[in-house]
Protein backbone atom coordinates (compact mmCIF):
# COMPACT_ATOMS: atom_id res chain seq x y z
CA UNK A 1 0.00 0.00 0.00
CA UNK A 2 0.98 3.65 -0.69
CA UNK A 3 2.34 5.50 1.78
CA UNK A 4 -0.47 8.36 3.44
CA UNK A 5 2.30 10.71 4.49
CA UNK A 6 -0.07 12.97 6.72
CA UNK A 7 1.34 14.88 9.47
CA UNK A 8 -0.83 13.36 11.99
CA UNK A 9 -2.38 9.61 11.70
CA UNK A 10 -5.41 9.25 10.34
CA UNK A 11 -8.11 7.61 12.97
CA UNK A 12 -10.83 5.16 11.93
CA UNK A 13 -13.45 4.93 15.01
CA UNK A 14 -14.66 1.69 15.36
CA UNK A 15 -17.93 1.31 17.24
CA UNK A 16 -21.03 -1.30 17.97
CA UNK A 17 -22.97 -2.79 20.56
CA UNK A 18 -21.87 -5.62 23.19
CA UNK A 19 -20.77 -9.03 21.66
CA UNK A 20 -21.29 -7.67 18.05
CA UNK A 21 -17.46 -7.70 17.25
CA UNK A 22 -15.65 -4.47 17.76
CA UNK A 23 -12.40 -5.75 19.15
CA UNK A 24 -12.26 -8.56 16.36
CA UNK A 25 -12.10 -5.86 14.03
CA UNK A 26 -9.67 -3.87 15.84
CA UNK A 27 -7.90 -7.34 15.71
CA UNK A 28 -7.85 -7.60 11.96
CA UNK A 29 -6.66 -3.59 11.81
CA UNK A 30 -3.83 -4.24 13.78
CA UNK A 31 -3.07 -6.90 11.82
CA UNK A 32 -3.51 -4.74 8.51
CA UNK A 33 -0.61 -2.23 9.92
CA UNK A 34 -3.08 0.34 12.11
CA UNK A 35 -2.37 1.28 15.66
CA UNK A 36 -4.99 0.64 18.11
CA UNK A 37 -6.54 1.95 20.79
CA UNK A 38 -9.34 0.16 22.94
CA UNK A 39 -11.32 2.70 24.36
CA UNK A 40 -11.96 -0.20 27.40
CA UNK A 41 -8.64 -0.51 27.98
CA UNK A 42 -7.96 2.87 28.78
CA UNK A 43 -10.88 2.89 30.75
CA UNK A 44 -9.21 0.17 32.94
CA UNK A 45 -6.22 2.00 33.13
CA UNK A 46 -7.98 4.78 34.29
CA UNK A 47 -9.95 3.20 37.27
CA UNK A 48 -6.46 1.39 38.66
CA UNK A 49 -6.03 1.62 42.38
CA UNK A 50 -5.54 5.00 43.69
CA UNK A 51 -6.42 6.60 40.05
CA UNK A 52 -8.89 9.31 40.98
CA UNK A 53 -11.47 8.31 37.97
CA UNK A 54 -11.81 5.59 40.66
CA UNK A 55 -12.33 8.20 43.17
CA UNK A 56 -14.87 9.86 41.68
CA UNK A 57 -16.71 6.42 40.54
CA UNK A 58 -17.18 5.77 44.36
CA UNK A 59 -17.91 8.60 45.62
CA UNK A 60 -20.77 8.71 43.06
CA UNK A 61 -21.78 4.85 43.42
CA UNK A 62 -20.25 3.89 47.06
CA UNK A 63 -17.48 1.68 48.60
CA UNK A 64 -19.12 -1.74 47.57
CA UNK A 65 -17.87 -1.25 43.60
CA UNK A 66 -13.95 -0.93 45.09
CA UNK A 67 -12.56 -4.60 44.65
CA UNK A 68 -10.32 -5.70 47.31
CA UNK A 69 -7.19 -5.27 45.30
CA UNK A 70 -8.47 -1.58 45.29
CA UNK A 71 -9.23 -1.47 41.96
CA UNK A 72 -12.74 -1.22 40.70
CA UNK A 73 -15.08 -4.45 41.14
CA UNK A 74 -16.53 -4.39 37.36
CA UNK A 75 -19.14 -6.49 38.02
CA UNK A 76 -20.36 -5.18 41.09
CA UNK A 77 -20.83 -1.58 39.07
CA UNK A 78 -22.13 -3.62 35.90
CA UNK A 79 -24.90 -4.95 38.47
CA UNK A 80 -25.69 -1.68 39.68
CA UNK A 81 -25.99 0.47 36.23
CA UNK A 82 -27.19 -2.12 33.89
CA UNK A 83 -30.30 -2.73 36.00
CA UNK A 84 -31.07 1.43 36.13
CA UNK A 85 -30.45 3.70 33.12
CA UNK A 86 -30.17 6.51 35.49
CA UNK A 87 -27.06 4.92 37.06
CA UNK A 88 -26.20 3.77 33.46
CA UNK A 89 -26.42 7.20 32.06
CA UNK A 90 -24.64 9.22 35.66
CA UNK A 91 -21.79 6.37 34.92
CA UNK A 92 -21.30 7.10 31.54
CA UNK A 93 -21.15 11.28 32.22
CA UNK A 94 -18.58 10.55 34.86
CA UNK A 95 -16.14 8.81 32.91
CA UNK A 96 -16.45 10.36 29.07
CA UNK A 97 -14.23 13.71 29.63
CA UNK A 98 -11.22 11.57 31.17
CA UNK A 99 -11.28 8.72 28.84
CA UNK A 100 -11.28 10.84 25.51
CA UNK A 101 -9.13 13.59 26.98
CA UNK A 102 -6.65 10.09 26.88
CA UNK A 103 -8.07 9.00 23.64
CA UNK A 104 -6.95 12.32 22.49
CA UNK A 105 -3.55 12.44 23.77
CA UNK A 106 -2.43 8.79 22.35
CA UNK A 107 -3.17 9.66 19.01
CA UNK A 108 -1.78 12.95 19.11
CA UNK A 109 1.68 11.15 20.26
CA UNK A 110 1.57 8.40 17.42
CA UNK A 111 3.85 7.79 14.81
CA UNK A 112 1.03 5.59 12.84
CA UNK A 113 -0.05 6.15 9.49
CA UNK A 114 -3.62 5.03 10.39
CA UNK A 115 -4.72 4.62 14.44
CA UNK A 116 -8.18 2.80 15.13
CA UNK A 117 -10.26 3.36 18.11
CA UNK A 118 -12.61 1.23 19.76
CA UNK A 119 -15.14 2.33 21.86
CA UNK A 120 -18.99 1.38 22.44
CA UNK A 121 -19.66 4.85 23.15
CA UNK A 122 -17.96 6.32 20.07
CA UNK A 123 -20.73 8.73 18.94
CA UNK A 124 -22.06 9.22 22.71
CA UNK A 125 -18.56 10.59 24.24
CA UNK A 126 -18.14 12.78 21.05
CA UNK A 127 -15.05 10.64 20.32
CA UNK A 128 -16.44 10.44 16.44
CA UNK A 129 -16.06 13.89 15.74
CA UNK A 130 -12.07 13.10 16.29
CA UNK A 131 -12.12 10.60 13.39
CA UNK A 132 -11.81 10.65 9.70
CA UNK A 133 -14.18 7.69 9.45
CA UNK A 134 -16.83 6.11 11.75
CA UNK A 135 -17.21 2.11 11.19
CA UNK A 136 -20.04 0.44 12.89
CA UNK A 137 -19.87 -3.49 13.44
CA UNK A 138 -23.26 -4.89 13.70
CA UNK A 139 -24.51 -8.45 13.82
CA UNK A 140 -27.41 -10.20 13.80
CA UNK A 141 -29.36 -10.32 17.31
CA UNK A 142 -29.47 -14.05 17.90
CA UNK A 143 -26.08 -14.17 17.39
CA UNK A 144 -25.62 -10.98 19.67
CA UNK A 145 -27.39 -13.06 22.40
CA UNK A 146 -25.69 -16.02 22.24
CA UNK A 147 -22.29 -14.80 22.15
CA UNK A 148 -23.03 -12.81 24.85
CA UNK A 149 -23.65 -15.71 27.15
CA UNK A 150 -21.29 -17.50 25.92
CA UNK A 151 -18.81 -14.89 26.49
CA UNK A 152 -19.51 -13.79 29.65
CA UNK A 153 -21.58 -16.60 31.08
CA UNK A 154 -24.80 -14.65 31.10
CA UNK A 155 -28.50 -16.00 31.33
CA UNK A 156 -30.79 -15.32 28.84
CA UNK A 157 -32.36 -12.78 30.47
CA UNK A 158 -29.18 -10.96 32.03
CA UNK A 159 -28.30 -10.66 28.70
CA UNK A 160 -30.89 -9.81 27.22
CA UNK A 161 -30.97 -6.81 29.57
CA UNK A 162 -27.64 -5.77 29.10
CA UNK A 163 -28.11 -5.82 25.17
CA UNK A 164 -31.31 -3.46 25.37
CA UNK A 165 -29.66 -0.98 28.10
CA UNK A 166 -27.54 0.14 25.02
CA UNK A 167 -28.87 2.00 22.32
CA UNK A 168 -30.24 0.54 19.35
CA UNK A 169 -27.50 -0.37 16.84
CA UNK A 170 -29.36 1.73 13.96
CA UNK A 171 -28.39 5.23 16.06
CA UNK A 172 -24.75 4.31 14.96
CA UNK A 173 -25.55 2.88 11.78
CA UNK A 174 -26.99 6.35 10.43
CA UNK A 175 -23.80 8.05 11.58
CA UNK A 176 -21.29 5.03 9.96
CA UNK A 177 -19.53 5.66 7.32
CA UNK A 178 -18.62 1.82 6.92
CA UNK A 179 -20.86 -1.23 8.16
CA UNK A 180 -19.50 -4.33 8.84
CA UNK A 181 -21.29 -7.34 9.20
CA UNK A 182 -20.14 -9.91 11.82
CA UNK A 183 -22.59 -12.30 11.75
CA UNK A 184 -21.28 -14.95 9.83
CA UNK A 185 -17.39 -16.58 9.46
CA UNK A 186 -14.71 -14.43 10.54
CA UNK A 187 -13.00 -14.98 7.28
CA UNK A 188 -15.92 -13.05 5.98
CA UNK A 189 -15.52 -10.71 8.15
CA UNK A 190 -11.79 -10.32 7.22
CA UNK A 191 -12.52 -9.61 4.01
CA UNK A 192 -14.89 -7.02 4.62
CA UNK A 193 -12.58 -5.19 7.06
CA UNK A 194 -9.51 -5.50 4.66
CA UNK A 195 -11.66 -4.09 1.50
CA UNK A 196 -12.58 -0.78 3.56
CA UNK A 197 -9.31 -0.63 5.08
CA UNK A 198 -7.92 -0.22 1.62
CA UNK A 199 -10.69 2.15 0.45
CA UNK A 200 -10.34 4.36 3.83
CA UNK A 201 -6.33 4.85 3.05
CA UNK A 202 -6.76 5.39 -0.46
CA UNK A 203 -9.68 7.95 0.65
CA UNK A 204 -6.90 9.81 2.89
CA UNK A 205 -4.07 9.75 0.18
CA UNK A 206 -3.24 13.62 0.11
CA UNK A 207 -4.16 14.90 -2.53
CA UNK A 208 -7.86 13.55 -2.59
CA UNK A 209 -10.16 16.27 -3.03
CA UNK A 210 -12.62 13.71 -0.57
CA UNK A 211 -9.49 13.50 2.34
CA UNK A 212 -10.93 15.35 5.49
Amino acid sequence: MAELTRASPACIGVTGNIACGKSAVLDMLAELGAETIDADRVYHQLVAPGAPLLATIRERFGPAIVAPDGGLDRARLGAIVFSDPAALAALDTLVRTPVRAEIRRRVAASHAEVVAVDAIKLIESGIAADCDAVWAVTCAPEVQLRRLMARSGLDETEARRRITAQSPPEAKILVADTVIDNSGALAETRRQVAFAYAAFRERMRPGRKDAR
